[in-house]
């Protein structure tokens, strides 16, 4: 402050220099400045010397000046910091808003929930107030998005490793993100443009009042037309609009040296100016408890908030105090601004410490992802297992927080590497079973082609085992590759079901007649309750096998009603044992009927039951044959009349006719099959 006194003094000098008819009043001014100059300077080297006496107190001078030094650079570099963001915001005011918005931790957040707070931020209407949160979303997406696009862009080079089609990739969400931003910057560019035209403007309105206060120490002019003038300019300018902030600094520096000059300098009614100082002096004694006040907040950040808010009053809306109490009381403030800048320095350290945390975490979820990429993997479950573990650590060094600025781009580096590392071991592994499942796409193709040419047959009996075993054949093929799965899957699913579709509509045709069939049976099986045999063997054995062939006439009954069929079949025994056949006539008349009723019903699964059924009743009475032979070497003197021996013979000759009853039903089945 001192330094930008004497700047301002110089200028002041040097036109007062080219003024001839400088008062002695004039010259008795710049004499007192200058002395109360080298009096502030004495002072200050006088503090400071205090100030550092006891950390110094035997060392050279040398090192006592360097050492005040640098306590006077440091505390003034904190007053320019605040001093710095006020000339911004004071330039646009609607930037103030933007700390009450909070700035989230955007790294941690998926490319998703980042497009959904830019879309919160694209409607407030004080854009400027969300530029710096615009712009740490912006970084942060693109970051994302260009890694999500660069594994995108493997996947389909190690897909399609010969095709000459160029990578692209649409993301809906990208497009979505390209929109919001256009649309804030449209905001923020004719937000600027608006306030552009006035800066320059209210600058040099700013300059023209500063140099009207230089000329109002004028001993010629009345004090109190002086005085009037003097509050006059001082409200305009409070009124008068921002100014560009590189300007800030220096245009409010000269405004309040003059003012000061003012004040001190001139003869202005002492008791005016006294209550103007005291007045002045209560409010920034005010500030200074407030300021107390805010070193005890624990939201440090809200407190330094309200600080620079403070500093701006200070400077720009409260005048001077005597020059008894100026120096100390900004003393007092600057001191008091120091130890909130400490206390939130040490804010800033715990988060430096969060954010080496955070990096640690990321060393290590890289330092996993590497680990992945050099395990070897055989079976594409395996490869499930570990692309899901990978996309679990993926998501986590999204989720772990920011890290310290100067080593983001070397971990996100690392990241990026470590992620292409696997990608690259694992295309590697599924280019070598890529011609796999194009062999399983030609095979599924030509599945397809088959079903397709047999989907309008109309011999369901012959064509319904081959699409079953079409559908079975399919079940065992492999994956295909991924963009011809659906299509290939949708073709063989259409061929099928519009087979199976019009196999279903012929069997509902057929059930009405089949209930038809059962109907006429049902009719029929009632009148033979009124047959009776004739006593002459031919002609009731011709009867009964008219019975049976009008029987068959009426065709299949629904398998719900099959039971019609048993019931028949009892009929007739009671008719062959009326009838008085052999044994075996009768048993092959009643078999015959079963086979044709069978073979009536298509059904081929029972018809090979019953052929696994006679040739196991076949091998059973062989084995019971032989075994009954072979018990009568036992008999070497027994003679044939004797009865145990003529009981066994018995028994074997009963089992050869009852075998070559068996054989006969095998003939006859496999006759009916070749038919």
């Amino acid at each position: 402050m001192l330094e930008e006194k004497n700047d301002n003094l110089s200028s002041l000098e040097n036109e007062t220099d080219g003024n001839v008819e400088n008062t002695a009043q004039q010259e008795e001014a710049q004499s007192v400045i200058a002395d109360e100059v080298e009096e502030s300077i004495a002072t200050i080297e006088e503090e400071s010397n205090e100030t550092v006496a006891d950390e110094v107190e035997e060392a050279p001078a040398s090192a006592v000046e360097e050492v005040a030094t640098e306590k006077v650079n440091e505390h003034q570099e904190v007053l320019n910091a605040i001093d710095e963001s006020n000339a911004e915001e004071s330039e646009d005011e609607t930037l103030k808003d933007r700390h009450e918005i909070p700035m989230l931790d955007y790294a941690s957040l998926s490319m998703e929930v980042l497009v959904d707070e830019l879309e919160k931020l694209a409607v407030v209407d004080k854009v400027m107030s969300v530029k710096d949160h615009v712009e740490e979303i912006k970084k942060e997406f693109l970051a994302k998005y260009n890694h999500f696009i660069d594994e995108k862009k493997e996947e389909f080079l190690a897909e399609n490793p010969e095709s000459n089609e160029e990578f692209d990739y649409h993301f809906p969400l990208k497009v979505k993100f390209d929109t919001l931003y256009k649309q804030i910057k449209s905001k923020q560019n004719a937000h600027f443009k608006s306030i552009q035209n006035n800066l320059q403007a209210n600058l040099n309105r700013r300059l023209a009042i500063v140099e009207e206060i230089k000329n109002l120490i004028n001993p010629q002019e009345n004090i109190k037309d002086t005085l009037k003038h003097f509050n006059e300019l001082r409200d305009e300018w409070k009124n008068i609009g921002p100014i560009p902030r590189d300007k800030y600094n220096h245009v409010w520096n000269n405004y309040h040296f003059h003012v000061e000059n003012f004040y001190d300098y001139l003869h202005l009614d002492r008791e005016a100016r006294d209550i103007d100082f005291k007045h002045n002096l209560e409010q920034k004694q005010k500030i200074i408890a407030r300021v107390v006040e805010l070193i005890q907040e624990e939201d440090i950040t809200k407190a330094f908030r309200e600080l620079q808010d403070l500093h701006r009053i200070w400077k720009e809306d409260i005048g001077p105090v005597d020059k008894e109490h100026r120096d100390t009381i900004w003393n007092q403030f600057s001191a008091l601004t120091k130890q909130m800048h400490d206390k939130r320095e040490s804010l800033f350290v715990n988060q430096r410490e969060k954010e080496n945390a955070n990096l640690e975490k990321k060393k290590g979820i890289v330092a996993e992802i590497e680990a992945l990429s050099k395990v070897t993997v055989t079976a594409h479950s395996q490869w499930q297992q570990l692309i899901d573990q990978v996309e679990a650590l993926r998501n986590a060094f999204f989720t772990a927080g920011k890290v310290p600025n100067e080593v983001n781009e070397d971990m996100w580096a690392a990241f990026k590497n470590a992620v292409r590392d696997f990608n690259a071991h694992k295309n590697s592994f599924y280019k070598d079973i890529k011609k796999e499942q194009n062999d399983n796409l030609n095979q599924k193709m030509a599945l397809v082609e088959k079903a397709k040419s047999l989907s309008a047959s109309e011999d369901f009996a012959a064509t319904t085992p081959l699409m079953k075993q079409i559908q079975e054949d399919w079940k065992k093929i492999g994956h295909v590759p991924r963009k011809y799965s659906d299509k290939v899957w949708n073709e063989f699913k259409t061929a099928c079901n519009h087979y199976f579709d019009r196999l279903k509509a012929s069997r509902n045709e057929a059930n009405s007649e089949e209930v038809e069939a059962f109907d006429k049976k049902k009719a029929y099986l009632d009148s033979l309750k009124d047959f009776q045999l004739t006593g002459e063997h031919k002609a009731d054995l011709d009867a009964i096998k008219a019975h049976i062939e009008q029987w068959k006439s009426f065709g299949k009954v629904p398998f719900s009603r099959r039971h019609i069929e048993g019931k028949f079949n009892k009929v007739l025994d009671a008719l062959f044992e009326k009838l008085s056949l052999s044994k075996k006539e009768g048993d092959m008349m009643r078999f015959s009927n079963k086979l044709e009723q069978l073979a009536g019903a298509d059904d081929s699964r029972k018809l090979e039951n019953e052929k696994i059924f006679i040739i196991r009743k076949i091998d059973e009475i062989q084995s019971e044959i032989f075994q009954l032979e072979n018990n009568i070497q036992f008999f070497t003197n027994a003679k044939k009349d004797n009865p145990l021996v003529k009981e066994v013979l018995k028994n074997i000759e009963k089992h050869k006719d009852e075998l070559k009853t068996w054989k006969d039903k095998l003939k006859q089945l496999r006759n009916l099959n070749q038919e």
